[in-house]
């Protein structure tokens, strides 16, 4: 399989984009990402590859968010 990348202008843009896909995983599989996070990795799922995405996914976010929040800390 074949990964499609994306680029996004600024750092909102693309958390936005991810929080549509997290969403989308969360309503599919009926858990928060939080959650799944959590018994992702404590091994508690398998490697499917919804899941690796998933997990991915849920891993940029947080980095995402950080530095989101990082660029509005300086600026106020």
């Amino acid at each position: 399989m074949q990964k499609k990348t994306s680029r996004y202008d600024t750092s909102v843009d693309a958390l936005v984009a991810v929080t549509k896909r997290l969403t989308s995983y969360e309503d599919r599989y009926r858990m928060i990402s939080e959650e799944f996070f959590d018994s992702y990795t404590k091994g508690k799922l398998q490697d499917t590859e919804d899941f690796v995405e998933w997990a991915n996914d849920y891993k940029h976010y947080m980095a995402l968010k950080l530095e989101v929040e990082r660029s509005i800390r300086h600026v106020a």
